[in-house]
């Protein structure tokens, strides 16, 4: 049986190709895919996620969720992800805007996550706005969902400040509400994103699986800005991986407090413990990891 789960993103480079994995995985039913402000605006990710759900020829559900912080003003990573949030990549065919939900996201996530005869799964790879406001809005989800398997934080340093991750960064208080939530989490952190970096030449291999490899191939040339042929970091990719691979990665079991005010904003404290929430993502078979990247790509064909 497949696992049921629904994505909370901010397409996004990174989100594209980890939400094209999990749509192509035989162990992942990706129930719905809800859309926040992150790596550029709104308007921008859900557009991304109505293209691309529509390039690779899927019907699942999208639903618009929130574009600002919950406190602080927006921020953005256009810088690294294009203006777009793709690049310079255009999709030819117009998105099939059907698959847009009238509902607002948080909404959705909880008519989803209270109708799942299983509990859910949820994929945070963007700021986690919509999930935190699900968990003041509608407490009772809480119930029915299995984990959160979450792109964000780090043990330590930073890339949106020396000592704090962007997806957290962009909405700490946020983020303090969902690792306070007492729900078991899966955080895939700078600490073990980087390490599973791919390379030049992992990526000229999914270039040459047909034309979704061709499209996964000139998203990530834009990234030549930022990260080096010998070590292209495609975070959100490890939240899938992780779930469709568990065996890839090592964890430790910690509390996390994330730091909401301040020049530390943004900023996950792991304190190592027996019985906290978070499992943290420590190391990787980074081998594996980019031999199971370009397999997904085999895999669409």
């Amino acid at each position: 049986m497949k696992r049921p789960i629904i994505i909370d993103t901010d397409p996004g480079i990174d989100d594209i190709v980890a939400i094209t994995a999990a749509l192509f995985s035989d162990k992942l039913d990706v129930k719905l895919i809800t859309t926040v402000g992150g790596n550029v605006g709104i308007t921008h990710t859900t557009r991304n996620a109505v293209d691309l759900v529509t390039f690779l020829g899927r019907n699942t559900p999208i639903a618009k969720g929130v574009d600002e912080p919950l406190v602080n003003k927006p921020k953005t990573a256009s810088q690294v992800h294009g203006s777009s949030g793709v690049g310079t990549y255009q999709f030819e065919a117009e998105g099939n805007t059907a698959l847009l939900s009238k509902e607002h996201a948080v909404i959705e996530l909880r008519n989803n996550i209270i109708d799942a005869a299983v509990p859910i799964t949820l994929v945070a790879i963007g700021p986690l706005t919509n999930i935190a406001l699900l968990f003041k809005m509608f407490p009772e989800t809480k119930e029915n969902i299995k984990e959160i398997v979450l792109m964000g934080g780090a043990i330590e340093g930073g890339n949106a400040t020396p000592v704090a991750e962007f997806n957290i960064f962009a909405d700490p208080h946020a983020a303090k509400i969902v690792f306070d939530s007492a729900i078991k989490i899966f955080m895939c952190g700078l600490d073990v994103t980087r390490l599973t970096s791919v390379t030049a030449g992992d990526v000229a291999k999914v270039k040459e699986q047909g034309t979704v490899g061709e499209m996964i191939a000139e998203m990530l040339a834009y990234y030549k800005q930022t990260y080096s042929d010998d070590a292209i970091t495609i975070h959100d990719l490890c939240t899938i991986l992780y779930l469709t691979h568990p065996d890839l990665f090592q964890t430790k079991r910690a509390k996390v407090n994330v730091v909401t005010e301040g020049e530390a904003a943004g900023h996950t404290v792991v304190n190592d413990s027996d019985d906290g929430n978070v499992f943290v993502c420590v190391d990787a078979d980074v081998e594996a990891f980019r031999e199971e990247f370009i397999q997904v790509f085999v895999e669409t064909i």
